[in-house]
């Protein structure tokens, strides 16, 4: 009856306290709490919390995943084939010394690396493999972080002097090698003889062993010092391209009029986006539609809380009906339910927010716990290139999808908030 009295002279107050007083918090808050009458509806508020946060937490890590293959494959892509490629016209690139000397002291130009390149199969007494054979000079090996960086067994020193070569872990392990064992290579393109053009096999030490992290590349390129690929592939004086890396590859247009300059004979240039499109332009479709699907999440979560409001408005007629007799004014009953429903929204996206970004911080160790827990490989390096799964957060991309889901969630309140505010207390109060 104490309480009963209070809540009374709380109500007749509430005609001059302004908006978002304590009075409408008290209320709002009170409608969020269960009573076994309004059990129902109380579910239907917790289902929506759960599928807001849901929604929320999946379009985070989804998009940081996305963001994170996108990431780590460009850098791999572009750590190893450059931002440039120069490739001859019209003339054999015989003088491609100078022209990679000229090239290099361009601004901006971090390393301007001539290459001998061939396919070839390789093949040890336990296997064979299809491999892409490079030819680079010592030096340019060395200073390419994703190769001289990541060397796992043997060293680089005196590459260019000896016919050593490089490959990596997974080649290794597929052929059963480590360094100081002997790989032989076979070439289609071997030397002319009468019978015709003869296969060409030799035989070259493992010099050193190294692991990219992506699987393709581990397991598919080999390194050979430039003077020996030549010979190999039977282009002597001659290299098949000139790869070019820049300081800032989002600028690459910016450097090909200084790069044509510089080279000082007829060459045709194709950029990173270009030799890449097909691939990047997947991913990016890709992004897209999971973001918009993932989306759906978060608009069924705010439909939820429009038919939660709805049904508690419903519930609530006689109540509301009674604080509009007391002199409570429309303005504030709207805004009673307003904060009802945002209340849902904001706790749902902050705490889906909470639970995406922590998931996104331990998302490699969470895979290792359920590859353990099932006994399967969750994420085979074979299918995905990338050996680990990588999330990497956007600021601007995570900031759009708590914005996004606080403001669908606030649209769900406005009709049922609206609905409550235009209610007839005299009609109310007849149909109870």
């Amino acid at each position: 009856m104490k309480s009963g009295g209070r809540e009374l002279q709380i109500m007749s107050e509430a005609t001059g306290t302004r908006a978002f007083s304590a009075f409408e918090w008290m209320l709002s808050l009170r409608y969020l709490r269960s009573r076994r009458r309004e059990g129902f509806i109380s579910f239907i508020a917790a289902i929506s919390f759960l599928s807001l946060m849901i929604g929320v937490a999946a379009l985070i890590i989804v998009m940081a995943v996305m963001n994170g293959f996108r990431k780590e494959l460009l850098d791999k892509i572009l750590g190893l084939n450059g931002h440039m490629l120069i490739q001859p016209i019209d003339s054999a690139l015989t003088d491609w010394d100078a022209v990679a000397a000229r090239v290099s002291q361009v601004p901006g130009v971090r390393l301007a690396e001539p290459v001998v390149q061939g396919q070839a199969l390789a093949s040890s007494p336990f296997n064979a493999n299809g491999v892409l054979v490079r030819g680079v000079r010592g030096a340019d090996l060395a200073k390419l972080g994703s190769i001289g960086n990541n060397i796992k067994q043997g060293t680089l020193d005196g590459f260019d002097r000896g016919q050593g070569i490089v490959i990596g872990t997974r080649l290794a392990n597929q052929l059963s090698l480590q360094v100081g064992d002997n790989l032989s290579l076979v070439s289609p393109r071997g030397a002319a003889t009468p019978m015709g053009i003869m296969p060409r096999i030799k035989q070259y030490r493992v010099a050193a062993i190294f692991e990219i992290g992506m699987s393709e590349y581990d397991a598919s390129i080999v390194f050979m010092p430039l003077a020996e690929a030549q010979a190999y592939f039977n282009r002597a004086g001659d290299v098949t391209a000139i790869e070019v890396f820049v300081d800032n590859p989002d600028r690459i247009d910016s450097y090909k009029k200084p790069i044509a300059d510089a080279a000082q004979r007829p060459i045709y240039m194709i950029d990173w986006r270009r030799h890449n499109a097909t691939f990047f332009g997947a991913l990016q479709v890709e992004r897209n539609v999971m973001f918009i699907i993932l989306n759906l999440i978060v608009l069924v979560a705010a439909l939820s809380i429009l038919s939660a409001l709805t049904m508690l408005v419903k519930d609530k007629t006689r109540n509301i009906a009674i604080l509009r007799t007391m002199g409570v004014s429309q303005g504030a009953v709207m805004r009673i339910f307003l904060m009802t429903g945002t209340a849902i929204g904001l706790i749902g996206t902050m705490t889906g927010f909470a639970v995406g970004t922590v998931f996104c911080a331990n998302i490699e160790k969470l895979r290792q716990f359920l590859s353990w827990l099932t006994s399967t490989e969750l994420f085979d390096p074979s299918l995905y290139f990338l050996s680990r799964l990588p999330a990497e957060m956007d600021l601007g991309e995570t900031t759009a999808v708590v914005v996004l889901a606080l403001t669908l969630s606030f649209l769900a309140t406005l009709y049922p908030s609206w609905r409550a505010a235009r209610l007839d207390p005299v009609e109310a109060l007849r149909s109870e």
